[in-house]
């Protein structure tokens, strides 16, 4: 007996019951052929999605308030170097580059080009290059907020590092180079605060130490700061003990006149600081950002800046009210940060991940992090002017494009392999771009 071929009607019906299957199924471990048709309908989609950039330090190459510490000679990743291609691309789109290059004769014009700009455009030229990229609002990570920043368009972070830091630092200006450059950046942060909060010298008690942290953080918030934010890792190992008030008093009334406190002694003061500001975010409603991944430099401690050294902190139940943000994803260790964000409280903040990985790459921490906790991780840049021709424009170019394209690929996968619908995965990009950080900042960011 010869078999009949199924007609139309019957093939439509075998491909409502294959999609039905496929939705209310296994999902499968490898994308099929649609992923490049799937990708390809969802990256101009996500191209729309105004974003949020949770953390950047927009600035120009000669404003010493970007960052409240300097970046010493030290190895680069070969993408993160000036010699990369892309940024290349990034002044066409930005700035309509002539050249195929940016040797110096022709990264002349580039300079040339912005000041042209900076002149015409005020305190409107930053404000110009988020909406070349569809950046609604975006964080200025820095020291201090600067006039040329639209304070609708940037909100602040400012660092509380340097709170830490009041004895005589010496020897830790000594441990290495990095340190060197470092340290004296913090001392000269805290007699900032000193200068605007009127205190003219370290207060002679604990408790009046105190009292002054808790005015400059009330005063910082007032001037429009959203959140507080850690650069710990660079200075120390992110492990913190948990000493109680009266050991750490006793180690600032012994040092605060003079003499240099033995490590321990050091560690016990700054472990009762740092869980003093905890409680002092909790209080005023600032979330806490804290650096969480792979740091600049030739000294950086991997295994010592291991964000899960934090796991004493973040889970301790003392802090549940505490709003942390894992600035940069804990990578290289980003799978097992993710797991951080299990607790209520935490969130993960991709910056920097996405510039020092490929797309290709990125795609995969992404996709990790999506078929995990996908409301919990969000979108930053950190962007920053590492000279006058490559400066924050160029970086923040960078990380817009790398993540768009890394999500509308990871998202493509995951579609593929039937882990969820299309309608879903856009959730999940509004939510990464947008959305999710957002929701931290009640009534303060949009």
């Amino acid at each position: 007996m010869k078999l009949r071929r199924p007609g139309k009607s019957w093939r439509y019906l075998l491909l409502v019951f294959a999609a039905t299957t496929l939705a209310s199924g296994q999902a499968r471990p490898l994308p099929g052929p649609d992923v490049q048709q799937i990708y390809l309908r969802l990256l101009p989609q996500i191209e729309k999605i105004p974003i949020f950039d949770h953390h950047a330090h927009p600035a120009f190459a000669d404003d010493p308030d970007v960052d409240a510490m300097a970046a010493p000679p030290g190895s680069l990743a070969l993408r993160e170097r000036d010699s990369n291609p892309e940024l290349v691309a990034a002044a066409k789109a930005l700035f309509d580059y002539p050249y195929n290059d940016l040797s110096p004769e022709h990264a002349k014009w580039l300079v040339q080009k912005k000041a042209e700009l900076k002149k015409a455009k005020g305190g409107a030229y930053f404000s110009s290059i988020l909406d070349k990229l569809n950046i609604e609002q975006g964080v200025a990570n820095r020291a201090m907020m600067a006039d040329y920043l639209d304070p609708k368009r940037f909100v602040w972070v400012f660092f509380v590092d340097s709170f830490m830091w009041p004895f005589n630092n010496q020897r830790e200006t000594a441990r290495n180079a990095d340190e060197e450059v470092y340290i004296p950046l913090q001392e000269k942060m805290l007699h900032r605060w000193m200068q605007l909060e009127g205190v003219s010298k370290l207060p002679a008690t604990f408790a009046d130490y105190l009292t002054f942290v808790s005015h400059t953080l009330e005063d910082n918030q007032k001037k429009g700061g959203i959140a507080m934010k850690f650069e710990v890792a660079y200075f120390r190992p992110t492990k913190f003990s948990d000493p109680t008030r009266e050991e750490a008093a006793d180690v600032y009334e012994r040092f605060v006149a003079g003499g240099i406190p033995s490590e321990q002694e050091y560690r016990t003061f700054q472990d009762f600081v740092f869980r003093y500001l905890l409680r002092e975010g909790a209080r005023l409603h600032l979330p806490v950002h804290i650096h969480s991944a792979v740091g600049i430099g030739d000294y950086f401690n991997l295994y010592q800046s291991n964000a899960l050294n934090l796991e004493n902190v973040l889970r301790d139940p003392r802090y549940s009210n505490v709003t942390f943000v894992m600035i940069h994803g804990g990578y290289p260790y980003d799978r097992q940060a993710i797991w951080l964000a299990a607790a209520k409280n935490v969130y993960l903040d991709s910056s920097e991940t996405e510039i020092i990985l490929y797309p290709a790459e990125f795609k995969n921490v992404l996709k990790y992090w999506l078929e995990t906790f996908p409301e919990k991780i969000t979108f930053g840049t950190d962007a920053f002017p590492y000279n006058e021709v490559l400066g924050a424009e160029e970086s923040y170019w960078l990380g817009v494009q790398s993540s768009r394209t890394a999500l509308a690929a990871a998202l493509a996968e995951m579609i593929s392999m039937g882990e969820f619908s299309e309608v879903q995965a856009l959730q999940m990009a509004h939510g990464y771009l947008h959305d999710n950080a957002v929701s931290l900042y009640s009534g303060k960011v949009h």
